[in-house]
Protein backbone atom coordinates (compact mmCIF):
# COMPACT_ATOMS: atom_id res chain seq x y z
CA UNK A 1 0.00 0.00 0.00
CA UNK A 2 2.90 1.87 0.82
CA UNK A 3 4.27 2.55 -2.93
CA UNK A 4 0.30 3.08 -4.69
CA UNK A 5 -0.15 5.85 -1.79
CA UNK A 6 3.35 7.33 -2.39
CA UNK A 7 2.79 7.04 -6.11
CA UNK A 8 -1.07 9.52 -6.32
CA UNK A 9 0.19 11.50 -3.56
CA UNK A 10 3.45 12.57 -5.11
CA UNK A 11 2.28 12.20 -8.66
CA UNK A 12 -1.50 12.97 -8.59
CA UNK A 13 -2.45 15.17 -5.01
CA UNK A 14 0.59 17.37 -5.08
CA UNK A 15 0.53 18.86 -8.62
CA UNK A 16 -3.12 19.02 -8.44
CA UNK A 17 -3.18 20.75 -5.28
CA UNK A 18 -0.29 23.22 -6.17
CA UNK A 19 -2.48 24.68 -9.27
CA UNK A 20 -5.47 25.06 -7.77
CA UNK A 21 -3.69 26.95 -4.74
CA UNK A 22 -1.77 28.90 -6.96
CA UNK A 23 -5.03 29.86 -8.78
CA UNK A 24 -6.83 30.92 -5.23
CA UNK A 25 -3.89 32.80 -3.86
CA UNK A 26 -2.78 36.00 -3.82
CA UNK A 27 0.65 37.47 -4.39
CA UNK A 28 1.01 38.04 -0.85
CA UNK A 29 0.31 34.23 -0.18
CA UNK A 30 -3.44 34.74 1.51
CA UNK A 31 -5.99 32.51 0.25
CA UNK A 32 -8.81 34.13 -1.71
CA UNK A 33 -11.70 31.75 -1.44
CA UNK A 34 -14.00 34.31 -2.40
CA UNK A 35 -12.98 34.14 -5.86
CA UNK A 36 -14.99 30.68 -5.65
CA UNK A 37 -18.32 33.20 -5.78
CA UNK A 38 -16.91 35.50 -8.12
CA UNK A 39 -16.29 32.90 -10.38
CA UNK A 40 -19.30 30.72 -10.35
CA UNK A 41 -21.49 33.66 -10.48
CA UNK A 42 -20.27 34.85 -14.18
CA UNK A 43 -22.78 34.23 -17.00
CA UNK A 44 -20.44 31.87 -19.28
CA UNK A 45 -19.45 29.80 -16.66
CA UNK A 46 -22.70 28.88 -15.41
CA UNK A 47 -22.97 28.34 -19.06
CA UNK A 48 -20.61 26.06 -19.22
CA UNK A 49 -21.24 24.14 -16.12
CA UNK A 50 -25.33 23.52 -17.73
CA UNK A 51 -23.77 22.47 -21.08
CA UNK A 52 -21.39 19.89 -18.82
CA UNK A 53 -24.21 18.59 -17.02
CA UNK A 54 -26.69 18.50 -19.58
CA UNK A 55 -25.12 16.53 -22.44
CA UNK A 56 -23.44 13.83 -19.94
CA UNK A 57 -27.21 13.77 -19.03
CA UNK A 58 -28.15 12.95 -22.75
CA UNK A 59 -24.99 11.36 -23.52
CA UNK A 60 -25.40 8.78 -21.20
CA UNK A 61 -28.98 8.09 -22.17
CA UNK A 62 -28.39 8.06 -25.54
CA UNK A 63 -26.28 5.58 -24.83
CA UNK A 64 -28.28 3.16 -22.72
CA UNK A 65 -31.04 3.29 -25.41
CA UNK A 66 -28.77 2.43 -28.16
CA UNK A 67 -26.05 -0.22 -25.73
CA UNK A 68 -28.93 -2.10 -24.21
CA UNK A 69 -29.96 -4.37 -27.04
CA UNK A 70 -26.31 -4.78 -27.94
CA UNK A 71 -25.59 -6.08 -24.28
CA UNK A 72 -28.62 -8.28 -24.34
CA UNK A 73 -27.22 -9.69 -27.78
CA UNK A 74 -23.92 -10.76 -26.57
CA UNK A 75 -25.24 -11.88 -23.18
CA UNK A 76 -27.60 -14.20 -25.03
CA UNK A 77 -27.47 -15.13 -28.01
CA UNK A 78 -24.95 -17.30 -29.75
CA UNK A 79 -23.83 -16.79 -33.72
CA UNK A 80 -20.71 -16.61 -35.72
CA UNK A 81 -17.82 -13.72 -35.05
CA UNK A 82 -19.59 -13.19 -31.80
CA UNK A 83 -15.94 -12.90 -30.26
CA UNK A 84 -14.54 -10.83 -33.33
CA UNK A 85 -17.46 -8.41 -33.37
CA UNK A 86 -16.84 -8.06 -29.18
CA UNK A 87 -13.45 -7.10 -29.85
CA UNK A 88 -14.55 -4.22 -32.81
CA UNK A 89 -17.24 -2.98 -30.22
CA UNK A 90 -14.54 -2.54 -27.75
CA UNK A 91 -11.84 -1.24 -29.71
CA UNK A 92 -14.03 2.67 -29.61
CA UNK A 93 -13.22 2.81 -26.03
CA UNK A 94 -9.62 2.31 -26.13
CA UNK A 95 -9.30 4.88 -28.99
CA UNK A 96 -7.84 7.86 -27.78
CA UNK A 97 -10.70 10.77 -27.56
CA UNK A 98 -8.87 12.65 -30.50
CA UNK A 99 -8.87 10.09 -32.86
CA UNK A 100 -12.53 9.40 -32.00
CA UNK A 101 -12.59 13.28 -32.72
CA UNK A 102 -11.18 12.80 -35.81
CA UNK A 103 -13.08 9.93 -37.12
CA UNK A 104 -16.39 11.69 -36.63
CA UNK A 105 -14.54 15.01 -38.38
CA UNK A 106 -14.42 12.86 -41.38
CA UNK A 107 -17.96 11.76 -41.30
CA UNK A 108 -19.70 14.88 -40.49
CA UNK A 109 -17.38 18.03 -40.71
CA UNK A 110 -16.38 19.79 -44.01
CA UNK A 111 -15.74 17.30 -46.91
CA UNK A 112 -17.35 14.59 -45.02
CA UNK A 113 -19.27 11.79 -46.07
CA UNK A 114 -22.49 13.64 -45.12
CA UNK A 115 -21.35 16.78 -46.74
CA UNK A 116 -20.14 14.90 -50.17
CA UNK A 117 -23.86 13.09 -50.18
CA UNK A 118 -26.03 15.23 -48.61
CA UNK A 119 -24.60 18.48 -47.89
CA UNK A 120 -25.06 18.28 -44.29
CA UNK A 121 -22.27 19.11 -41.65
CA UNK A 122 -22.78 18.38 -38.18
CA UNK A 123 -19.49 19.13 -36.99
CA UNK A 124 -19.63 22.19 -34.38
CA UNK A 125 -23.17 20.89 -33.17
CA UNK A 126 -23.99 19.24 -29.82
CA UNK A 127 -25.23 16.44 -32.07
CA UNK A 128 -21.82 15.23 -33.67
CA UNK A 129 -20.70 15.90 -29.93
CA UNK A 130 -23.26 13.56 -28.31
CA UNK A 131 -22.88 10.39 -31.36
CA UNK A 132 -18.82 10.67 -30.33
CA UNK A 133 -20.07 9.63 -27.22
CA UNK A 134 -22.10 7.42 -27.84
CA UNK A 135 -19.36 5.41 -29.98
CA UNK A 136 -17.17 5.52 -26.81
CA UNK A 137 -19.09 4.36 -24.31
CA UNK A 138 -20.86 1.68 -26.02
CA UNK A 139 -18.81 -0.94 -24.89
CA UNK A 140 -18.93 0.27 -21.14
CA UNK A 141 -22.26 -0.82 -21.37
CA UNK A 142 -22.25 -3.65 -23.09
CA UNK A 143 -19.04 -5.19 -21.18
CA UNK A 144 -20.84 -4.12 -17.23
CA UNK A 145 -24.31 -4.97 -18.51
CA UNK A 146 -24.07 -7.91 -20.69
CA UNK A 147 -20.89 -9.51 -18.61
CA UNK A 148 -24.02 -9.72 -15.55
CA UNK A 149 -26.61 -10.66 -17.86
CA UNK A 150 -24.97 -13.56 -19.21
CA UNK A 151 -24.76 -14.65 -16.25
CA UNK A 152 -28.32 -14.28 -14.80
CA UNK A 153 -30.57 -17.74 -14.93
CA UNK A 154 -33.15 -17.62 -17.92
CA UNK A 155 -34.91 -20.62 -15.96
CA UNK A 156 -35.78 -17.91 -13.51
CA UNK A 157 -37.81 -15.42 -16.01
CA UNK A 158 -39.12 -18.58 -17.72
CA UNK A 159 -40.04 -19.76 -14.33
CA UNK A 160 -42.55 -16.18 -13.85
CA UNK A 161 -44.05 -16.90 -17.31
CA UNK A 162 -45.49 -20.11 -16.51
CA UNK A 163 -46.29 -18.78 -13.18
CA UNK A 164 -48.88 -16.16 -15.61
CA UNK A 165 -46.66 -12.96 -16.15
CA UNK A 166 -46.07 -11.54 -19.34
CA UNK A 167 -43.28 -11.25 -21.18
CA UNK A 168 -42.18 -7.71 -20.24
CA UNK A 169 -43.50 -8.20 -16.50
CA UNK A 170 -41.34 -11.71 -16.09
CA UNK A 171 -38.60 -9.08 -17.40
CA UNK A 172 -39.38 -6.12 -15.22
CA UNK A 173 -40.10 -7.81 -12.26
CA UNK A 174 -37.02 -10.82 -12.36
CA UNK A 175 -34.33 -9.77 -14.53
CA UNK A 176 -34.71 -5.87 -14.51
CA UNK A 177 -34.15 -6.09 -10.63
CA UNK A 178 -31.34 -8.07 -11.10
CA UNK A 179 -29.19 -5.91 -13.79
CA UNK A 180 -29.99 -2.89 -11.53
CA UNK A 181 -26.63 -2.60 -10.49
CA UNK A 182 -25.06 -3.36 -13.57
CA UNK A 183 -26.86 -0.45 -15.59
CA UNK A 184 -26.07 1.98 -12.65
CA UNK A 185 -22.15 1.14 -12.40
CA UNK A 186 -22.67 1.43 -16.56
CA UNK A 187 -24.45 5.21 -16.30
CA UNK A 188 -22.28 6.19 -13.36
CA UNK A 189 -19.07 5.41 -15.76
CA UNK A 190 -20.47 6.99 -19.02
CA UNK A 191 -21.48 9.86 -17.48
CA UNK A 192 -18.17 10.32 -15.67
CA UNK A 193 -16.68 10.36 -19.00
CA UNK A 194 -18.83 12.41 -20.61
CA UNK A 195 -18.86 14.94 -18.32
CA UNK A 196 -15.27 14.93 -17.82
CA UNK A 197 -14.91 14.85 -22.03
CA UNK A 198 -11.96 17.03 -23.68
CA UNK A 199 -10.71 15.66 -26.72
CA UNK A 200 -14.27 15.16 -28.48
CA UNK A 201 -15.42 18.24 -27.43
CA UNK A 202 -11.83 20.36 -28.42
CA UNK A 203 -12.34 19.01 -31.44
CA UNK A 204 -16.01 18.38 -32.75
CA UNK A 205 -17.90 21.50 -30.13
CA UNK A 206 -16.02 24.04 -31.57
CA UNK A 207 -15.82 27.33 -29.65
CA UNK A 208 -19.89 27.66 -29.22
CA UNK A 209 -19.53 24.62 -26.98
CA UNK A 210 -16.69 23.72 -23.96
CA UNK A 211 -17.45 21.33 -20.85
CA UNK A 212 -15.54 21.71 -18.26
CA UNK A 213 -12.59 20.58 -19.23
CA UNK A 214 -12.03 22.15 -22.29
CA UNK A 215 -13.05 25.51 -20.22
CA UNK A 216 -9.86 24.82 -18.71
CA UNK A 217 -7.64 24.06 -20.98
CA UNK A 218 -8.79 27.11 -22.62
CA UNK A 219 -8.36 29.01 -19.26
CA UNK A 220 -4.97 27.83 -18.52
CA UNK A 221 -3.18 27.78 -22.16
CA UNK A 222 -5.11 30.18 -23.83
CA UNK A 223 -6.26 32.96 -21.37
CA UNK A 224 -3.74 31.97 -18.64
CA UNK A 225 -6.83 32.86 -16.13
CA UNK A 226 -5.25 30.31 -12.95
CA UNK A 227 -7.96 31.79 -10.91
CA UNK A 228 -10.88 30.59 -13.00
CA UNK A 229 -9.67 27.19 -14.16
CA UNK A 230 -8.97 26.02 -10.20
CA UNK A 231 -12.53 27.00 -9.39
CA UNK A 232 -13.26 24.96 -12.02
CA UNK A 233 -11.00 22.02 -11.39
CA UNK A 234 -12.98 22.18 -7.96
CA UNK A 235 -16.11 22.21 -9.20
CA UNK A 236 -15.25 19.05 -11.23
CA UNK A 237 -13.49 17.14 -8.96
CA UNK A 238 -16.37 17.77 -6.13
CA UNK A 239 -18.71 16.44 -9.23
CA UNK A 240 -16.37 13.83 -9.94
CA UNK A 241 -15.81 12.18 -5.92
CA UNK A 242 -19.44 12.47 -6.10
CA UNK A 243 -19.89 10.03 -8.84
CA UNK A 244 -17.42 7.70 -8.07
CA UNK A 245 -18.96 7.00 -4.02
CA UNK A 246 -22.07 6.43 -6.17
CA UNK A 247 -20.31 4.02 -8.54
CA UNK A 248 -18.10 2.40 -5.71
CA UNK A 249 -21.96 1.61 -3.91
CA UNK A 250 -23.12 -0.07 -7.37
CA UNK A 251 -19.86 -2.13 -8.05
CA UNK A 252 -20.07 -3.84 -4.15
CA UNK A 253 -23.90 -4.41 -5.10
CA UNK A 254 -23.35 -5.70 -8.62
CA UNK A 255 -20.62 -8.09 -6.70
CA UNK A 256 -22.84 -9.10 -4.42
CA UNK A 257 -25.34 -10.22 -7.12
CA UNK A 258 -22.78 -12.00 -8.73
CA UNK A 259 -22.60 -14.43 -5.93
CA UNK A 260 -25.95 -15.55 -6.06
CA UNK A 261 -26.54 -16.19 -10.17
CA UNK A 262 -25.55 -19.14 -12.10
CA UNK A 263 -22.50 -18.30 -13.81
CA UNK A 264 -22.63 -20.94 -16.64
CA UNK A 265 -23.19 -20.17 -19.99
CA UNK A 266 -26.31 -19.09 -21.13
CA UNK A 267 -26.06 -18.28 -25.50
CA UNK A 268 -27.69 -19.86 -27.35
CA UNK A 269 -28.72 -19.44 -31.11
CA UNK A 270 -31.48 -16.89 -31.96
CA UNK A 271 -34.84 -18.47 -32.38
CA UNK A 272 -37.68 -17.08 -34.39
CA UNK A 273 -37.42 -13.80 -36.96
CA UNK A 274 -38.26 -11.31 -33.71
CA UNK A 275 -34.75 -12.86 -32.33
CA UNK A 276 -33.50 -13.06 -35.56
CA UNK A 277 -34.62 -9.38 -36.34
CA UNK A 278 -32.86 -8.00 -33.26
CA UNK A 279 -29.68 -9.87 -33.70
CA UNK A 280 -29.63 -7.94 -37.55
CA UNK A 281 -30.59 -4.42 -35.55
CA UNK A 282 -28.23 -4.56 -33.23
CA UNK A 283 -25.56 -5.55 -36.33
CA UNK A 284 -26.79 -2.85 -38.57
CA UNK A 285 -26.35 0.20 -35.39
CA UNK A 286 -22.98 -1.18 -34.88
CA UNK A 287 -21.76 -1.08 -38.19
CA UNK A 288 -23.60 2.58 -38.37
CA UNK A 289 -22.43 3.60 -35.20
CA UNK A 290 -18.75 1.87 -34.72
CA UNK A 291 -17.39 0.81 -38.18
CA UNK A 292 -18.51 3.65 -40.15
CA UNK A 293 -16.66 6.80 -38.68
CA UNK A 294 -13.67 4.05 -38.47
CA UNK A 295 -13.90 3.42 -42.38
CA UNK A 296 -14.92 6.71 -43.20
CA UNK A 297 -11.13 8.02 -41.44
CA UNK A 298 -9.53 5.11 -43.15
CA UNK A 299 -10.20 6.43 -46.47
CA UNK A 300 -9.62 9.89 -46.31
CA UNK A 301 -6.27 8.75 -45.20
CA UNK A 302 -5.72 7.36 -48.12
CA UNK A 303 -7.34 10.23 -50.44
CA UNK A 304 -3.86 11.31 -51.99
CA UNK A 305 -2.98 7.69 -52.31
CA UNK A 306 0.18 6.96 -50.24
CA UNK A 307 0.92 10.57 -49.83
CA UNK A 308 -0.28 11.94 -46.92
CA UNK A 309 1.57 8.93 -45.38
CA UNK A 310 5.04 10.16 -47.29
CA UNK A 311 4.34 13.42 -45.28
CA UNK A 312 4.84 12.38 -42.33
CA UNK A 313 8.09 10.93 -42.91
CA UNK A 314 9.03 14.64 -44.35
CA UNK A 315 9.29 17.32 -41.50
CA UNK A 316 8.77 20.30 -43.52
CA UNK A 317 5.69 19.25 -44.81
CA UNK A 318 3.54 19.86 -41.45
CA UNK A 319 4.42 24.12 -42.35
CA UNK A 320 6.96 23.88 -39.05
CA UNK A 321 4.31 22.27 -36.77
CA UNK A 322 7.24 19.58 -35.62
CA UNK A 323 10.11 20.04 -35.26
CA UNK A 324 10.87 15.90 -36.68
CA UNK A 325 9.25 14.28 -38.60
CA UNK A 326 5.39 13.68 -37.61
CA UNK A 327 6.15 10.17 -38.07
CA UNK A 328 8.70 9.76 -34.89
CA UNK A 329 5.44 10.17 -32.87
CA UNK A 330 4.82 6.94 -33.47
CA UNK A 331 7.86 5.40 -32.15
CA UNK A 332 7.87 8.08 -28.92
CA UNK A 333 3.91 6.92 -28.28
CA UNK A 334 5.22 3.15 -28.35
CA UNK A 335 7.83 3.67 -26.11
CA UNK A 336 6.36 5.89 -23.45
CA UNK A 337 3.11 3.83 -23.27
CA UNK A 338 5.34 0.95 -22.68
CA UNK A 339 7.62 2.69 -20.04
CA UNK A 340 3.81 3.66 -18.85
CA UNK A 341 2.33 0.17 -18.83
CA UNK A 342 5.10 -1.06 -16.12
CA UNK A 343 4.55 1.70 -13.95
CA UNK A 344 0.68 1.27 -14.02
CA UNK A 345 1.21 -2.64 -13.56
CA UNK A 346 3.53 -2.61 -10.80
CA UNK A 347 1.30 0.27 -8.97
CA UNK A 348 -2.03 -0.79 -9.27
CA UNK A 349 -0.60 -4.80 -8.93
CA UNK A 350 0.34 -3.39 -5.28
CA UNK A 351 -3.06 -1.37 -4.59
CA UNK A 352 -5.17 -4.54 -6.17
CA UNK A 353 -3.30 -6.95 -3.63
CA UNK A 354 -3.46 -4.22 -0.93
CA UNK A 355 -7.21 -3.85 -1.60
CA UNK A 356 -8.07 -7.69 -2.18
CA UNK A 357 -6.44 -8.47 1.61
CA UNK A 358 -8.11 -6.14 3.73
CA UNK A 359 -11.23 -4.17 4.12
CA UNK A 360 -12.57 -1.09 6.12
CA UNK A 361 -13.61 2.38 5.53
CA UNK A 362 -9.91 3.59 4.62
CA UNK A 363 -9.53 0.85 1.85
CA UNK A 364 -12.90 1.46 0.35
CA UNK A 365 -11.66 5.12 0.65
CA UNK A 366 -8.72 4.56 -0.79
CA UNK A 367 -10.12 2.56 -3.95
CA UNK A 368 -12.62 4.84 -5.02
CA UNK A 369 -9.60 7.12 -4.54
CA UNK A 370 -7.82 5.68 -7.14
CA UNK A 371 -10.28 6.68 -10.05
CA UNK A 372 -9.78 9.81 -9.22
CA UNK A 373 -7.39 9.97 -12.37
CA UNK A 374 -9.45 9.21 -14.56
CA UNK A 375 -12.57 11.45 -13.70
CA UNK A 376 -10.18 14.93 -12.37
CA UNK A 377 -9.44 17.27 -15.12
CA UNK A 378 -5.86 15.51 -16.92
CA UNK A 379 -5.85 19.19 -18.23
CA UNK A 380 -5.23 20.32 -14.55
CA UNK A 381 -2.86 17.10 -13.62
CA UNK A 382 -0.71 18.12 -16.93
CA UNK A 383 -0.54 21.86 -16.30
CA UNK A 384 0.32 21.11 -12.44
CA UNK A 385 3.22 18.88 -13.08
CA UNK A 386 5.03 22.04 -14.81
CA UNK A 387 3.57 24.30 -11.62
CA UNK A 388 5.01 21.81 -9.20
CA UNK A 389 7.69 19.36 -10.80
CA UNK A 390 10.17 22.30 -10.77
CA UNK A 391 12.11 21.93 -8.25
CA UNK A 392 14.83 19.38 -6.72
CA UNK A 393 14.59 16.39 -6.10
CA UNK A 394 11.45 16.53 -8.53
CA UNK A 395 12.62 18.96 -10.87
CA UNK A 396 11.65 16.86 -13.95
CA UNK A 397 9.87 19.44 -16.28
CA UNK A 398 13.34 18.72 -18.80
CA UNK A 399 12.79 14.65 -18.12
CA UNK A 400 11.14 12.11 -20.65
CA UNK A 401 9.60 10.40 -17.86
CA UNK A 402 7.07 13.26 -16.86
CA UNK A 403 5.34 11.46 -20.06
CA UNK A 404 5.20 7.91 -18.68
CA UNK A 405 4.08 9.04 -15.33
CA UNK A 406 1.01 11.31 -16.62
CA UNK A 407 -0.16 8.20 -18.85
CA UNK A 408 0.38 5.71 -15.99
CA UNK A 409 -1.79 8.00 -13.80
CA UNK A 410 -4.72 6.92 -16.38
CA UNK A 411 -3.55 3.53 -16.76
CA UNK A 412 -3.45 2.28 -13.18
CA UNK A 413 -7.45 2.28 -12.57
CA UNK A 414 -7.57 0.06 -15.35
CA UNK A 415 -4.93 -2.11 -13.88
CA UNK A 416 -6.85 -2.30 -10.39
CA UNK A 417 -10.38 -3.26 -12.19
CA UNK A 418 -9.41 -5.52 -14.00
CA UNK A 419 -7.41 -7.41 -11.00
CA UNK A 420 -8.90 -6.89 -8.04
CA UNK A 421 -11.87 -8.95 -8.76
CA UNK A 422 -9.94 -12.06 -9.65
CA UNK A 423 -7.61 -11.93 -6.18
CA UNK A 424 -10.51 -11.54 -4.32
CA UNK A 425 -11.78 -14.82 -5.69
CA UNK A 426 -8.08 -16.36 -4.32
CA UNK A 427 -9.59 -19.17 -1.89
CA UNK A 428 -7.37 -16.92 1.16
CA UNK A 429 -6.77 -21.20 2.19
CA UNK A 430 -4.50 -21.75 -0.51
CA UNK A 431 -2.15 -18.49 0.87
CA UNK A 432 -2.45 -19.66 4.37
CA UNK A 433 -1.46 -23.08 3.82
CA UNK A 434 1.16 -21.66 1.99
CA UNK A 435 2.43 -19.48 4.79
CA UNK A 436 1.89 -22.57 7.17
CA UNK A 437 4.85 -24.43 5.03
CA UNK A 438 6.85 -21.62 5.68
CA UNK A 439 6.13 -19.49 2.35
CA UNK A 440 7.34 -16.11 2.98
CA UNK A 441 4.99 -12.88 1.61
CA UNK A 442 6.50 -12.71 -1.68
CA UNK A 443 6.70 -16.43 -2.28
CA UNK A 444 3.14 -16.86 -1.26
CA UNK A 445 2.41 -13.99 -4.29
CA UNK A 446 4.56 -15.51 -6.53
CA UNK A 447 3.65 -19.36 -6.46
CA UNK A 448 -0.10 -18.80 -5.34
CA UNK A 449 -1.64 -15.85 -6.37
CA UNK A 450 0.49 -14.69 -9.83
CA UNK A 451 -0.45 -18.75 -11.31
CA UNK A 452 -3.87 -17.65 -10.60
CA UNK A 453 -4.30 -14.28 -11.72
CA UNK A 454 -1.84 -14.69 -14.35
CA UNK A 455 -3.90 -13.96 -17.54
CA UNK A 456 -6.06 -10.93 -15.43
CA UNK A 457 -2.92 -9.56 -15.80
CA UNK A 458 -2.17 -9.88 -19.20
CA UNK A 459 -5.47 -7.90 -19.59
CA UNK A 460 -4.62 -5.35 -17.30
CA UNK A 461 -1.44 -4.71 -19.36
CA UNK A 462 -3.04 -4.65 -22.77
CA UNK A 463 -5.90 -2.33 -21.38
CA UNK A 464 -2.81 0.13 -19.58
CA UNK A 465 -0.79 0.35 -22.56
CA UNK A 466 -3.87 1.18 -24.35
CA UNK A 467 -5.20 4.12 -22.89
CA UNK A 468 -1.64 4.98 -22.35
CA UNK A 469 -1.02 5.32 -26.18
CA UNK A 470 -4.15 7.54 -26.21
CA UNK A 471 -3.66 9.82 -23.35
CA UNK A 472 -4.19 13.21 -24.62
CA UNK A 473 -5.16 15.73 -21.78
CA UNK A 474 -2.31 16.47 -19.79
CA UNK A 475 0.40 14.91 -22.43
CA UNK A 476 -0.46 17.91 -24.44
CA UNK A 477 1.19 20.43 -21.92
CA UNK A 478 4.59 18.58 -21.36
CA UNK A 479 5.13 16.62 -24.17
CA UNK A 480 8.02 18.28 -25.63
CA UNK A 481 7.74 19.58 -29.43
CA UNK A 482 11.23 17.21 -30.44
CA UNK A 483 9.27 14.26 -28.85
CA UNK A 484 5.16 14.62 -29.73
CA UNK A 485 3.28 11.46 -28.92
CA UNK A 486 0.59 10.68 -31.75
CA UNK A 487 -2.36 12.52 -29.73
CA UNK A 488 -0.54 15.39 -29.37
CA UNK A 489 0.68 15.43 -32.93
CA UNK A 490 -2.83 15.12 -34.44
CA UNK A 491 -4.26 17.44 -32.14
CA UNK A 492 -1.61 19.98 -33.60
CA UNK A 493 -2.03 19.26 -37.36
CA UNK A 494 -6.00 19.39 -37.07
CA UNK A 495 -4.83 22.82 -35.41
CA UNK A 496 -3.24 24.19 -38.60
CA UNK A 497 -4.73 25.27 -41.84
CA UNK A 498 -4.20 23.19 -45.01
CA UNK A 499 -5.57 20.17 -46.85
CA UNK A 500 -2.16 18.31 -46.00
CA UNK A 501 -2.34 19.15 -42.56
CA UNK A 502 -5.92 17.70 -42.74
CA UNK A 503 -4.52 14.34 -44.70
CA UNK A 504 -1.47 13.77 -42.13
CA UNK A 505 -3.72 13.82 -38.84
CA UNK A 506 -6.02 11.54 -40.00
CA UNK A 507 -3.09 9.00 -41.07
CA UNK A 508 -1.94 9.23 -38.20
CA UNK A 509 -5.08 8.49 -36.67
CA UNK A 510 -5.14 5.93 -38.46
CA UNK A 511 -1.93 4.25 -37.31
CA UNK A 512 -3.04 4.81 -33.69
CA UNK A 513 -6.41 3.45 -34.39
CA UNK A 514 -4.76 0.08 -36.00
CA UNK A 515 -2.13 -0.02 -33.32
CA UNK A 516 -5.24 -0.11 -30.72
CA UNK A 517 -7.45 -2.71 -32.41
CA UNK A 518 -4.16 -5.08 -32.81
CA UNK A 519 -3.78 -4.85 -28.62
CA UNK A 520 -7.62 -5.55 -27.97
CA UNK A 521 -7.87 -8.53 -30.52
CA UNK A 522 -4.84 -9.91 -28.81
CA UNK A 523 -6.56 -9.42 -25.30
CA UNK A 524 -9.86 -11.01 -26.88
CA UNK A 525 -7.16 -14.43 -27.16
CA UNK A 526 -6.11 -14.47 -23.23
CA UNK A 527 -9.15 -12.64 -21.92
CA UNK A 528 -9.36 -13.93 -18.31
CA UNK A 529 -13.06 -15.24 -16.96
CA UNK A 530 -13.65 -12.74 -14.24
CA UNK A 531 -11.36 -9.84 -15.46
CA UNK A 532 -12.73 -7.23 -13.40
CA UNK A 533 -15.49 -4.68 -15.84
CA UNK A 534 -14.30 -6.03 -18.82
Amino acid sequence: MVLPVAFFGVFFAYPVVAIVGRGLTADDGAWRLGRLGDVLGRPDVLDVLWFTTWQALASTALTLLIALPGAYVFARFDFPGKALLRAVVTVPFVLPTVVVGTAFLALLGRGGLLDELWGVRLDTTVWAILLAHVFFNYAVVVRTVGGLWSQLDPRQEEAARVLGASRFGAWRRVTLPALGPAVAAASLMVFLFTYTSFGIVQILGGPAYRTLEAEVYRQTAQLLDLPTAAVLTLVQFAAVGAILVLHARTVRKRETALRLVDAGSTARRPRGAGQWALLGGVLLSAVLLLLLPLTVLVRRSFDGGLGYYRALQDVSASGGTFLVPPLEAVGNSLEYAAVATGIALLVGGLAAAALARRAGRFVRGFDALLMLPLGVSAVTVGFGFLIALDEPPLDLRSSWILVPLAQALVGVPFVVRTMLPVLRAVDVRLREAAAVLGASPWRVWREVDLPLVGRALAVAAGFAFAVSLGEFGATVFIARPDNPTLPVAVARLLGRPGDLNYGQAMALSTILMVVCAVALLLLERIRADRAGEW
